[in-house]
């Protein structure tokens, strides 16, 4: 199979369904992008299973999905994936973690607190950082930057959590962790009655808000790692964090109603100095 229809397949994907993580991407090296298009359609394949409510045996689909990992690739987003993997030497246990995380989404639908939900993030999350850091690079040892790459990787996912309180609710999951929310005095029960009535509430909007709060102090810590990546990597990694960030300021009760976004003009506004600076650094590091 033709290296180049399977890369682009997987590019497409990633334009498709992954819009402000596909922007920042090409800000990075033409030859870097490839590569991390591979691992976005690989990871939104996983999520797809899980997610669609016509599999009748979707446990049985990811353990098939692990499986064609061991074996010839047999299309084109496993063709990519197995290259990128054998080209920048990433660890193949992350993909394992990866789908062991997609399967806790077939039977946990709450965790009780952070610490329940971190779990879960350890394979959803923080893996995905860790898959993405060989093909950005760094300027430092390896596993120097490693806990700041599987930091913002938790990072944004607390973010995608926000931002999808009510699709995740129509799909029967709360990410939200049950001691914040008990602690507003805020259950399933509410959010959903929130959902329907498209109304706001007090309790909710104080809980989010702690929330938020969370998110940003992971956003804080994490972003020393940017400085530990190779210098044509970081204005592609600043402008995803920069965005991404920008949607816990949109993050209230109407989140359970309709999705936020962050407005073009400010993609706009991030992007283009982003894209002047990573101009600057492949001259300088040609």
């Amino acid at each position: 199979m033709d290296l180049g229809p399977a890369y682009a397949s997987c590019r497409r994907v990633n334009a498709r369904y992954g819009r402000t993580f596909f922007l920042a991407t090409t800000l990075l090296r033409p030859e870097q992008r490839p590569a991390v298009h591979a691992l976005y359609a690989f990871a939104r394949w996983a999520d797809e299973i899980v997610d669609a409510a016509g599999v009748a045996d979707r446990a049985g689909e990811l353990d098939r999905l692990e499986r064609l990992l061991d074996e010839e690739p047999s299309n084109p987003v496993l063709h990519a994936l197995a290259d990128t993997t054998r080209r920048y030497d990433i660890d193949r246990s992350l993909f394992a973690e990866f789908l062991a995380s997609m399967r806790m989404d077939l039977s946990v639908t709450e965790y009780a607190d952070l610490g329940a939900l971190g779990v879960y993030m350890r394979g959803s999350a923080e893996v995905i950082g860790l898959q993405m850091l060989p093909v950005l690079g760094t300027v430092v040892p390896r596993e120097e930057a490693e806990p700041y790459a599987a930091r913002l990787g938790t990072a944004f996912q607390l973010t995608n959590f926000l931002r999808d309180v009510g699709e995740d609710l129509d799909r029967g999951r709360v990410y939200l962790p049950l001691d914040v929310l008990t602690a507003h005095g805020v259950d399933r029960e509410l959010l959903q009655w929130c959902r329907l009535r498209k109304r706001a509430n007090d309790r909710v909007q104080r809980a989010l808000d702690d929330l938020v709060a969370h998110s940003h102090a992971m956003y804080q810590s994490a972003e020393p790692g940017i400085g530990m990546l190779s210098a044509a990597s970081r204005p592609c990694v600043r402008v995803a964090y920069t965005l991404y960030r920008d949607i816990l300021g949109l993050v209230g009760c109407e989140v359970l109603w309709r999705r936020v976004a962050v407005p073009n003009s400010r993609r706009l506004a991030v992007a283009v100095p982003g894209a002047a600076q990573a101009l600057i650094a492949r001259v300088m590091t040609r």
